[in-house]
């Protein structure tokens, strides 16, 4: 039976966490992350990378998320409080009525995450991808099109940040990822762990059609505006997605969606009408 404690002061020490959590998630977070709704916190709780260290639901909401809650360990605690309450503690009114802090307790290196692939993977490289809605959707699209795993460089923002983990449906939770360190040879790393790499780019040298995956590939996507940089570009096969006049660029989360539809789709049916150019564009 999950611990359900009732709170009916915002001021109440126990849930300091949990105030002003638009700002506390802004400032820092000391390793701590919020997760926002029923279905970011059924993916918390199935989660064996991450781990809730409490929960603080709307009051009205604990019946009906009973057979959800009836697992939880008792040590995790369970703060209900009126929606009122809720709503002051939040900072903003809290219409989903759920929130939930968690703690990652599985963080591997990017050379372990690359390491514990299978044969034939798909992994994301991003580059300076600071905003959390592209982020979300890019690991949204990795969870629904197969991709084995995420790389983000030092520039990247934070997918546990809480409207990253709300945009990607709580798959930040489900598909692996690590950070590279400043400075860290993202190519090289991946030339180490036999990935090849291909660099989305509206100049790239191949049209993506005509690209066959490899069986370990791995897909660079950059920042909307600068895109990737130049020495990213130069050491990678490029690839462009054609698209209408006058039209330079599409959403990198939108590009990452038709990248890895068009990889597992070549892997379902390889003979298939497919790529048939090799991938040697650069």
């Amino acid at each position: 039976m999950a611990n359900v404690v009732p709170i009916t002061d915002p001021a109440d020490p126990r849930i300091d966490v949990y105030r002003d959590i638009r700002e506390r998630d802004l400032v820092g977070r000391a390793g701590l992350f919020v997760a926002e709704g029923r279905v970011v916190l059924s993916m918390l709780l199935a989660s064996a990378a991450f781990r809730p260290q409490s929960l603080l639901i709307s009051a009205r909401r604990i019946a009906a998320l009973s057979a959800m809650l009836s697992d939880l360990p008792e040590e995790i605690p369970v703060y209900s409080a009126a929606q009122p309450v809720l709503d002051a503690i939040a900072g903003f009114p809290l219409h989903r009525g759920i929130l939930a802090i968690g703690r990652r307790i599985d963080t591997p290196s990017a050379d372990a995450l690359l390491e514990a692939m299978p044969a034939e993977a798909t992994v994301l490289l991003l580059s300076a991808i600071a905003n959390h809605d592209n982020l979300g959707g890019i690991f949204r699209n990795a969870a629904a099109l197969g991709a084995h795993g995420v790389l983000l460089d030092s520039d990247c923002c934070d997918p546990l940040y809480r409207k990253a983990l709300r945009v990607s449906v709580g798959t930040v939770l489900s598909v692996p990822f690590a950070r590279l360190a400043s400075g860290e040879d993202a190519l090289a790393l991946l030339e180490r762990h036999r990935f090849e790499p291909l660099a989305l780019s509206p100049s790239g040298g191949l049209v993506l059609s005509k690209w066959t995956p490899p069986r370990r590939a791995a897909v660079l996507l950059g920042a909307e505006g600068p895109g990737l940089a130049a020495e990213l570009l130069a050491r990678a096969t490029t690839a462009r997605i054609p698209m209408t006049s006058g039209v330079d660029s599409l959403n990198v989360a939108t590009t990452s969606g038709i990248v890895l539809h068009h990889i597992a789709a070549a892997r379902a049916d390889p003979a298939g009408g497919g790529a048939t150019e090799a991938a040697s564009g650069r």
